[in-house]
Order: C-alpha cells, then structure tokens, then sequence
C-alpha cells in the first residue's frame, strides 16, 4: 500500500520518473543527518531534455512546465536517497532554480513556481520553501532549467 505522498502523487496522476544518473563527475545527492542536498537536476520529460532559452521562444509557461519536471527528478532523488520512501520526507527546505535566459528575461520567479506550486500541492505547507530564482546565460546541454533541492527527512 502507498503512502500519503505517493498515494497523492497518484491522485495527481504524477509518476516520478527513476532518479536520473549523474551526468559527470558528482553524486546526486548527499545526506549529512537529517538533511538531503540534492544536486542540479535538469529539465527532462520522458528521458528527453526540455531545451530552450526563456526570453528567446520559449515562453514562461513552457518554462514552468521545465521546472516541474525538474521537481519530479528532485524528488525521485529524494526517494532514492530515502532507499524508496518517499513519506520519510519531512520538508522541502530550499530550492534554488537556474532559468536559461536572455539578459533582459525578468520573470525567473514565474519560472521557477513550476517547481515551487507543485511541491506545495503534492506536499501542503511542508512543500513551502525558502528559495532562489536566477537567470542563466546557458545551461548544460541547452537545458531550459537547473534546480538544486535541500530537504529534511527522517
């Protein structure tokens, strides 16, 4: 039987993806005690990256959906570093997201509440998080968006 988050991630009709691999030389994620900082996961749906420049094409609902994406990859490292248990999570502390974007882009922040609503609605108030929105004049690979996660768990 799932637990609470998993069960609403179904109601949802979410599924997280596998927790992608690295792609150089780092870890996904580190715990030190009750904290998991989970590196950079880039914007990817359906093993394919999300590519684009937001400011160049890409508008910032596209750009929202990216970072939604990275959420979910965030989150399936979260539940790898919890050995599959994703209802150890207690909160999501920080995030810190990374938009692909032009020099005069200014709507980083509507970006990157892709990945902020959907950790508030799978999660309720312990998916509230401190956070950082930046713009980037590229990511790796022409990726849309970057986001770095730190969480509490038990």
């Amino acid at each position: 039987m799932p637990g609470p988050i998993e069960a609403r991630l179904a109601d949802l009709g979410v599924t997280l993806p596998d927790a992608p691999a690295p792609a150089a030389n780092y870890v996904p994620f580190i715990s030190a005690g009750d904290i998991v900082y989970v590196s950079g996961q880039v914007s990817m749906q359906d093993g394919e990256l999300i590519r684009g420049k937001l400011g160049d094409g890409m508008s910032v609902e596209d750009g929202a959906q990216a970072a939604r994406a990275c959420a979910l990859s965030l989150l399936a490292q979260v539940r790898a570093a919890c050995g599959g248990d994703l209802d150890r999570l207690v909160r999501v502390v920080k995030l810190t997201g990374f938009v692909n974007s032009t020099g005069d882009f200014t709507d980083q922040p509507k970006v990157i509440n892709g990945a902020s609503d959907l950790m508030v609605e799978l999660l309720g108030d312990k998916g509230r998080h401190a956070r950082s929105a930046v713009s980037a004049a590229s990511l790796p690979m022409g990726v849309a968006v970057e986001i770095e996660g730190i969480f509490q768990v038990r």
